[in-house]
């Protein structure tokens, strides 16, 4: 079994002729097993990177492998001799392009097939992968005995990728290995949406189980590329594609959008891809999507596994739920977690430094690279992990004073709120009220002046703060929820960053005043429709006690939530009429303009109490208008003047102070619900193909003309 007689020959010089390469394959998919010290895994290795076939031959290949490989084990030993490949391209000095040709093929070679057994295995517990390879095998002698191949597997690829620097001559093996994580962690999609102790991901499970040296190392490698955007060259004729330095791939393969070509995902990309900068930063936005799926897996302790207390991969502290799943600790989400400025390190000034290797990198080359990519919605998901669990990230981001380099972009993807997915929607706000809760932040964005803002079209905006910028842009996506989506959990966001911005507000622009004063309008005409609907409807269906009772409740949930909506709103005011009037003259023209609008609900018992300050505010500046001799109309100009005037005698007497309404952001009981479902549609979205029919971590919609996916893409 794999003699040498028998083994497909390449032909004189090693090189490879259309019917020695297919000769080789089809061994590879066949039903002879071969021995892993064969010479026929090293000649399968070195074939040309210009190889290609027809998708359907590549789809028949896929199914003779998967069928033979019960026999074979060709897919643990490709996987293994995956890794010895990268350790041949990690331990040499000078790495010869022709180890990184073996070490490519046999990663792109192993991506094709582990992609299509996953898409179509029948078993939860991935027995078609057949890593059982036997260890008493000649050629295994140097295979550690204490580990599996999953775990033989993960080491050699993380710590590829996290020790070896990308480089021209590395950068394609970086990328063709990132997509294979993709691939291997691609078991997730085939579960369900709660993590369950009887899931198995026998790969990424493996990668939980490394060494916190090489955890810290990946962590902070992908972060590196994610902020330095490593180019890939695209130029065709690179050494690596051929021996004799003639034309290379990218300038002889012809048409790769008619055929599926056997050859690595980056060049099928760039063939297809309609501009340069996609390609460029293809192996930068790999590796975002890498780091995410990492840093949010949750594997869940098993009822009759002991938790372990001295492991890297440990209970998680936070389940304080009775009955709740109780999960192993992330050690890649603990590493992002913990990562410090590589300009400051706080452990080391305040003499605590944590156990273990961290995770160190430019806090302001993150921040700058977070500014120009959050268009992305991969680059929101990533920010939204920094500032909610990366403590000195957030404070990093607090004390900057060019806040706009993240808010900007954040307030003009909510301004095209209609434009985006509503979980883009949920985790912008999120940002925004985690952001918010810091007194400075508020402070600071009042007092930072946006000279133009150029995509917002209902009018000119001309040196505004970023604080108001803010307040209108909220308020905007309160309107288009109310109107739209209708959903009180986004409402609910929006009305808690402006509650937390109130006491704090300086010198508001006139536009956002106008808009807080009307957005209580739109809110009272809401409450008032419902109250009066609740009432008709009582009185129509008297008749049905039963019926009664079911419209009674649902009106009833519906108006309790606007009465919370409008007393938030009233309290936003007062905290800025009662800790901020002097400095904000245009609040007060804009509920003097509209005064009208509070009459109705000025001796309502449950907003009484928050409209005496408002009350007393305009009853004081009506005295002063009232008492001005004035020769003509009253303009805004003379208006604005008087408010002026008095605002710097105004000493605040008759309010009520109210304790300052203050928000917090807390993780839902099970976050790992939304965050696993949602990084792999953000994946599948990039154009990661998979089969629909065998997606259950989200429900997808399944075409009857859907063409198989496993071979189009990886």
């Amino acid at each position: 079994m794999g003699a040498a007689p028998s083994t497909p020959r390449l032909g004189e010089a090693g090189a490879a002729s259309p019917g020695a390469a297919e000769q080789m394959f089809a061994a590879l998919v066949g039903g002879k097993a071969y021995l892993i010290s064969s010479e026929f895994w090293t000649q399968l290795l070195e074939l040309p990177l210009t190889l290609h076939w027809p998708r359907d031959r590549v789809l028949q290949a896929c199914h003779a492998f998967a069928q033979n490989n019960y026999q074979t084990k060709h897919l643990a030993k490709i996987l293994i001799h995956l890794v010895w490949c990268l350790q041949d391209c990690t331990s040499a000095s000078s790495v010869s392009y022709g180890a990184y040709r073996k070490a490519i093929n046999a990663a792109y070679i192993s991506s094709i097939f582990l992609k299509f057994i996953i898409e179509n295995a029948k078993a939860d517990n991935w027995q078609e992968l057949c890593l059982d390879i036997d260890k008493d095998e000649k050629g295994m002698e140097t295979f550690p005995s204490d580990q599996g191949v999953e775990y033989f597997l993960m080491k050699g690829v993380l710590n590829y990728i996290g020790s070896v620097d990308v480089s021209p001559e590395s950068c394609y093996l970086h990328h063709e290995l990132l997509n294979l994580m993709l691939v291997l962690m691609s078991t997730q999609l085939c579960s369900g949406p709660s993590p369950e102790p009887k899931d198995v991901h026998p790969f990424i499970d493996a990668a939980m189980h490394q060494d916190s040296s090489i955890v810290a190392l990946v962590v902070q490698k992908l972060l590196l590329n994610f902020v330095k955007r490593p180019q890939i060259p695209l130029n065709g004729s690179h050494p690596i594609f051929s021996d004799d330095g003639g034309p290379g791939v990218l300038q002889r393969v012809g048409s790769a959008a008619a055929n599926l070509v056997l050859l690595p995902y980056y060049t099928f990309n760039y063939l297809v891809s309609a501009s340069a900068e996609g390609a460029t930063s293809q192996l930068a936005d790999n590796s975002l999507v890498v780091l995410l799926i990492l840093i949010h897996y949750r594997k869940c302790i098993s009822t009759n596994e002991s938790i372990p207390t001295d492991s890297i991969y440990m209970s998680d502290s936070n389940i304080n739920v009775k009955d709740a799943p109780a999960f192993h600790e992330n050690p890649y989400c603990r590493a992002l977690n913990n990562a410090n400025d590589i300009q400051f390190d706080r452990a080391d000034v305040e003499g605590n430094a944590q156990n273990g290797p961290i995770v160190r990198l430019s806090f302001a080359s993150l921040f700058d690279a977070l500014g120009t990519c959050l268009k992305d919605e991969s680059s929101v998901l990533l920010l939204y992990s920094l500032v909610h669990g990366n403590c000195n990230f957030q404070e990093y981001v607090l004390v900057r004073t060019d806040l706009d380099t993240l808010l900007m972009p954040i307030l003009e993807m909510l301004y095209n709120a209609s434009r985006k997915t509503s979980n883009q929607i949920y985790m912008l706000l999120i940002i925004l009220l985690i952001l918010s809760q810091d007194s400075t932040f508020n402070a600071c964005v009042h007092k930072l002046v946006v000279p133009t803002v150029p995509w917002y079209q209902e009018r000119l905006m001309h040196q505004t703060s970023l604080g108001s910028l803010m307040v209108v842009i909220l308020i905007r996506t309160i309107k288009y929820n109310l109107s739209k989506l209708r959903d009180v959990y986004l409402h609910t966001n929006c009305l808690a960053i402006l509650a937390n911005m109130g006491p704090h507000v300086h010198r508001l622009s006139a536009y956002a005043s106008q808009r807080l004063v009307s957005l209580f309008d739109m809110l009272s005409r809401k409450y008032a429709k419902l109250a009066e609907l609740k009432n008709d409807k009582a009185l129509k269906v008297i008749s049905d006690q039963m019926e009664t009772d079911l419209i009674s409740d649902d009106m009833s949930t519906e108006l309790h939530i606007y009465t919370d909506f409008l007393r938030i709103v009233l309290e936003i005011i007062n905290a800025i009429l009662t800790y901020a009037l002097p400095r904000n003259p245009e609040v007060v023209y804009a509920i003097l303009h509209r005064q009208e609008v509070f009459e109705p609900f000025k001796n309502h018992p449950r907003f009484n109490e928050l409209l005496e300050n408002i009350y007393t505010v305009l009853d004081f500046f009506n005295s002063r208008m009232d008492m001005q001799q004035l020769d003509g109309e009253w303009s805004v100009d003379k208006v604005l003047e008087l408010i002026n005037k008095h605002c710097r005698s105004w000493r605040g007497e008759g309010m009520k102070m109210f304790t300052q309404l203050r928000f917090t952001y807390e993780q839902e009981s099970h976050p790992e619900e939304f965050f696993i479902p949602y990084a792999w549609r953000l994946i599948l979205s990039r154009g990661f193909s998979f089969n629909p029919g065998a997606i259950n971590l989200f429900p997808v919609e399944i075409h009857v003309d859907d063409t198989p996916s496993s071979v189009q893409k990886v």
